[in-house]
Formats: C-alpha cells, structure tokens, sequence
C-alpha cells in the first residue's frame, strides 16, 4: 500500500531553473557516489549535520526501505525477472544492456565518467543532482549558497517543475536515447510505468528536510507539487507521442501511450456476450478505437476547476477533441494535442502563483471525487491516478497544518479499500472504487 508522507515546507513561486536538460543529457562530468562520501560530508551514519543532516547516502543505501529503491535499481538487473525479459526480447545481460541502464544506472557516456565512478552504484546523486565536476568543491566551501552551486550545474530538486522532469525521464519516459520503455518490454515481463510525483518524493526521499533546509530554499511540497506534476506528466507524455521516432512500432501505433484495458478485454464469437467496458463521457463513444491514458488529464481537469475556473471548460473540450482526434490523422491529432499542452503551461503558471490554502485543497479533492469525474475512471491507470491523489493532498494538509490527522485517520480504510480497487489491473473494480470514493467525499465536511 502507498502511504503519502508530506512535510510542512514553504511553496516556491519562482520558475523552474532546470530547462529540458537533464543530468543524463547536459554533457556534464559524473565523478561517481564516492565523491560525497565523507564524515564530513553525506556519509555519517547518524544525522548529526548542523547544516545538512550528512546521514543522506545511508538512506539511500538502506536495503530494507523504498528509500534504497535508486541504489537497487541497478541490482534488479540480475534478477530472474530481468534475464526473463532479456531473453524473451533477444537481448544480452540486461545488466549490460544500455536500453536497460538508461534508467537503471547512472549511464552517461564512457567520456563523462571520473575515475571513481561505478555503473554499480546504480542511480547515483548525480543522476538527479547532477554531474558535479563543476560544483563539487564549491558547495562545501565557506560562503557556499544553493544559487552558487546551482549556477554551477547543481539541479535544484526543491523546484517541482525540475525535479519531475528529472523523474520523469526514467518514471514515463524522455526522448532521449535508451529512457524509453516500449509495449514490447511490458509485454516481454517489465512492470507498468506509474508515477505521482510528491507520492513518490515522499517514499524514496533521500534525505531529511529541516527548518534550515527551507530557510535556504524556497521548497515546494504536497498539494502545489502534487499539481505541478501531473500537468508536467500530461505535457511529457504528450510530447512523446508526438515524436515520430517513438509513436510506433512497424505497422502500430505505440501500444504504451493507451489505455491498456482498451485491447486486454475477453473476445467471444457469442452474439449474446457483451463487453464489459464501462461508457466514459469523456471520450467520444468508438467501439474499437484505442483509448488515450487520460489519467493526467483527469487529475488536471480536477484541479483547474478549483484554481482556474475560467479555463475548465476549455481544458475539458480539448481533452474530448484530443480524443476525437486519435481517430484521424497525425496532423489532426498533433494539433488537438499541441493546443492541450498550451492550456496546460498556462495551467502550471496558475499552480505556481496558487497557495493551495485548505479551502482550495479540499475542493481539488471533491472535483475528483465527485460522481461527474469519477465516472471517467474506466482505465485502471486514471483510478490509481484518483485514489494516489486522495493520499497526497490529504497528507498534504496534515503537513500544512490544514487538517488534524485523527480526521484524515478516519478515512484510511476507505483508501485502502480504494488502493485494493486498483492493485489489480487484470481485476479492476470501477464500482468497488467508487463506493470508496464517495464515501472518503461525503467526509471531506469533517476538515473543513
């Protein structure tokens, strides 16, 4: 079961710093894990740092804990699952195979690595942090400060919109080369892509976050960070459907970018059987058509409702033209989709200038959990979507201060119930989900 563990931090109102650059693409020197090592610098054994809490790699190593899940990511690789998804696609060790280690390990070019850098150490601190040949001495140096280091090539990760273009690139996907799992490696054995920013932050959090962390840093948490996430998914996948060079497969469309349950569905030459696939008022009624993952656009349509009234029932018309469109061509479709990312970078403008005060939160979560909404939640992927978000914002609130956790405790065992609703993507339960749904909404009036 996924648990959202948010903290308290500040919101940060100023524009993401990182571009579209990435540690794995910007050309940077990575010198290795090593270089941080040190009493005196990350590898205490407890947190005893007056500045940092210098105990930040033990985490990271900690086998027993989602903390170790980035230094892990490389040791999977010699599983029997993986040699199992190896072989099936033809492939080498998958240890060894670059479209592997693209997001299992740190693998920038053989030319971009120091001495002491191991592809072992798997997704190292400058596979987020950056490479940190140009910053390394400096950020320890008497009069270091986070702009200083960050104009050196250190990303900051407390700026949503950079760190989940970070995540992103191995937890959906990026164009670049060998960060891109296809239909074919999800049909060879490989798990499904999912991803909530601020849900996963918080269970492979890395490292502490004090009162001095956010007096250096303007930090962005829970209910801002969980929206700018989802509108920045929405334009990555967006963006990777559009590429030509990923968008297909022969004579097929990339399988990855649909709804899955749209084509896994029983067939039957019985002319009494009938499909079980639900009516979803969001998508135009094409019986055969494959349907687009909405998911991202659903939790998004939630949220502007709330902090952008104005601009709902634009984005809402845009998802359903999107749709429509994938019935026609790729220009017809480009465009339809080109004029849902415009609305959505408007969007994460709205987010970035919005307090998420209790009031607005609250009413976030009823849009998505209000029958209107809910009743779009025929994919799997965007009922997940739902109940991961419900977890979010209201832990968000308990870490603001905005709710007393004895309130948000009473509504835990309808999340589970909700959680258990969609741990199956072969025995997805839409009216188990919606019952949970419901019921977590009609106690909403408790927080408020």
């Amino acid at each position: 079961m996924l648990v959202s563990l948010c903290d308290g931090t500040a919101f940060a109102n100023e524009p993401s710093k990182g571009g579209d650059q990435t540690p794995y693409t910007d050309g940077n020197e990575h010198l290795g894990v090593i270089g941080c090592y040190g009493s005196t610098c990350h590898s205490r054994q407890e947190a005893t740092g007056v500045i940092v809490r210098q105990n930040e790699i033990l985490t990271w190593q900690d086998e027993t804990s989602s903390t170790g899940t980035h230094l892990r990511a490389y040791k999977v690789l010699k599983s029997e699952r993986s040699r199992t998804i190896t072989q099936r696609l033809g492939l080498g060790n998958a240890w060894e195979e670059d479209s592997c280690l693209g997001c299992h390990a740190d693998n920038i070019p053989a030319s971009l690595r120091g001495n002491n850098f191991q592809i072992e150490d798997g997704v190292g601190c400058e596979s987020c942090h950056g490479g940190a040949t140009n910053w390394l001495t400096q950020h320890y140096a008497v009069g270091a400060n986070h702009d200083k280091n960050v104009a050196l090539g250190l990303y900051p990760l407390e700026d949503a919109q950079t760190s989940v273009k970070i995540c992103l690139s191995c937890h959906l996907g990026s164009a670049a080369e060998n960060q891109f799992v296809t239909h074919r490696f999800m049909a060879a054995g490989h798990p499904r892509i999912s991803f909530e920013l601020d849900l996963f932050i918080a269970l492979q959090r890395h490292h502490d976050e004090d009162v001095d962390y956010t007096n250096r840093k303007k930090v962005q948490t829970g209910a801002q960070r969980w929206a700018i996430g989802q509108a920045e998914s929405l334009i990555r996948l967006l963006t990777l459907f559009e590429n030509p060079s990923l968008n297909s497969d022969g004579m097929f469309p990339e399988l990855v970018f649909f709804d899955c349950l749209a084509c896994h569905r029983p067939i039957s030459d019985d002319p009494d059987w009938r499909p079980n696939v639900r009516p979803n008022p969001g998508r135009p009624a094409a019986p055969g058509l494959v349907k687009f993952n909405d998911a991202n656009m659903l939790m998004l349509l939630g949220t502007t409702l709330q902090i952008a009234p104005e601009l709902a029932p634009q984005l809402s018309s845009q998802i359903k033209e999107f749709h429509a469109s994938l019935a026609g061509g790729p220009i017809t479709t480009a465009k339809a989709s080109d004029a849902l990312k415009a609305t959505t970078r408007t969007l994460i403008k709205r987010i970035r200038q919005t307090d998420f005060t209790a009031e607005q939160t609250l009413a976030i979560l009823d849009n998505i959990l209000t029958e209107t909404l809910s009743k779009r939640y025929t994919d799997y992927v965007a009922a997940e979507q739902a109940i991961m978000a419900v977890d979010t914002l209201l832990s968000s609130m308990i870490a603001a201060k905005q709710a007393v956790p004895a309130d948000v405790l009473s509504m835990r065992e309808q999340i589970n119930i909700g959680y258990d609703a969609v741990e199956d993507p072969n025995a997805y339960q839409q009216d188990t989900l919606s019952t949970a749904l419901i019921a977590i909404q009609t106690r909403l009036g408790t927080l408020k």
